[in-house]
């Protein structure tokens, strides 16, 4: 299919998957004009002759997915990613939508930044870029940022990206406005004095390698306030991203006393631990820091029992010089839209977690969170897809990365689930060719 639209697409011979209505069968499913029109099990769909069809050879077919965690470098550094690389990674891993998060150059906090960036991902990115207005002037976390302009010029929600906001009175009454303009807040979880100048987990392995450890109190902490500002505000308050058992637990108690929290974890925490650290790779150098296995474990627990609602690739690219640097001085990050799905595929080959959960985690769920239309596969939603084989055997291969900086934690890591094509309103937007 090329790039171009046309006026109808069938998808036949498909493994339907959708978190959404929870089904898993046999089908096709036909786009016009942008949206799903119609979906068939178990057999062929009736169709004119001008449709081009695809014969899915019972790939799975999947929403595609909505990453609510991403970093770029434009605008302000687009020597690391633009939205138009960023875009061409995320179309090769199968995501559709992703949520830009606003620490660039200038900072995302005022609505006419926002309008740009939808203009220009429109122009430039081959899927959606959703961008997220910045809860505070400059991320300086004490001076609010016009909520209402914000949302009117199409932030999907609020957040301070990588920094987070450690006055909790400054805290609540964001919350306050938030509220009141139905915008969900999306939180780092940090102590500023605790976390000081720690650069990974604390722990026997940290004082191995003699680097400053972090405490799970760091985000521990902050987050239990959170939680309780949440409940006591009424807004709608996402954990952007929770790693160790303990804040599982947190999110656990609060979840039955307050439906309108929720929790997300990056796949690094889901799929590796501190020990792949290694001898000091600074690949592996992320905020929040990869934690005990222990924690790996309490947070797989938390995502098949739904105490943590979303996946996302907490993709944050950095260039050579800041990242091939001794461990303890490089920047924190790692790039993660192109794996996002093979990594996440781990944990069902493993038997950890079904299907259906790993994917609701980063469709659905997320749709959900930012009351987008898309996330789903049902007649008159956005033909937003993918497909997949869930089993192609691949390498992670540093040639191979569409994104401008190549600072991956999955470096030479084999992976099984490799994306096939990825549409996008429609139109295909990549297609796997070996």
């Amino acid at each position: 299919m090329s790039a171009s639209a046309t006026v109808a697409t069938l998808i036949e011979n498909a493994r339907i998957v959708d978190p959404a209505s929870g089904t898993d069968h046999q089908g096709a499913v036909l786009i016009e004009g942008g949206v799903i029109a119609e979906i068939a099990i178990g057999k062929p769909i009736g169709v004119p002759d001008h449709v081009e069809v695809i014969n899915a050879h019972g790939l799975v077919l999947a929403p595609g997915l909505i990453d609510m965690r991403v970093f770029t470098g434009e605008p302000g550094k687009e020597y690391r990613e633009t939205l138009q690389s960023a875009g061409e990674a995320a179309a090769a891993g199968g995501i559709t939508s992703f949520v830009m998060m606003p620490d660039t150059t200038p900072v995302v906090d005022d609505g006419a930044l926002v309008d740009f960036l939808i203009r220009r991902a429109k122009a430039t990115s081959k899927v959606n870029v959703l961008p997220a207005g910045a809860i505070t002037k400059g991320l300086n976390g004490t001076e609010m940022t016009e909520f209402g302009l914000l949302r009117e010029s199409g932030a999907v929600c609020l957040t301070d990206g990588r920094h987070a906001i450690q006055s909790s009175a400054m805290l609540r009454t964001v919350m306050s406005y938030a509220a009141n303009y139905d915008m969900t807040i999306v939180h780092h979880l940090s102590d500023a004095a605790l976390t000081g100048d720690g650069v990974m987990n604390e722990g026997l392995f940290a004082t191995i390698l003699g680097l400053r450890g972090i405490p799970r109190e760091a985000e521990t902490i902050p987050l239990a306030r959170d939680l309780q500002l949440a409940a006591l505000t009424g807004v709608k308050y996402h954990a952007a991203q929770i790693s160790c058992a303990a804040s599982v637990e947190l999110m656990a108690a609060a979840k039955k006393r307050n439906p309108s929290v929720t929790a997300g974890v990056s796949i690094n925490n889901l799929a590796l631990n501190e020990n792949d650290i290694g001898r000091y790779r600074s690949f592996f150098k992320l905020s929040t820091p990869l934690r005990s296995e222990d924690d790996r474990q309490a947070v797989i627990e938390g995502l098949r029992n739904g105490t943590i609602d979303t996946i996302h690739s907490d993709h944050d690219p950095q260039d050579t010089e800041v990242k091939r640097q001794p461990f303890a001085e490089a920047s924190d990050g790692a790039i993660g839209l192109e794996t996002l799905l093979a990594a996440a595929l781990r944990l069902v080959h493993s038997g950890d977690v079904d299907l259906l959960t790993v994917l609701r985690a980063m469709t659905s769920r997320p749709a959900e969170i930012l009351n987008l239309t898309s996330g789903r596969i049902a007649v008159g939603a956005p033909a937003d897809l993918m497909l997949f084989d869930l089993d192609y055997p691949w390498q992670v291969s540093e040639k191979q990365i569409r994104s401008r900086s190549r600072n991956t934690s999955f470096e030479n890591a084999r992976l099984a689930g490799k994306v096939m094509r990825t549409i996008v309103g429609g139109k295909t937007v990549f297609q796997h060719s070996d």
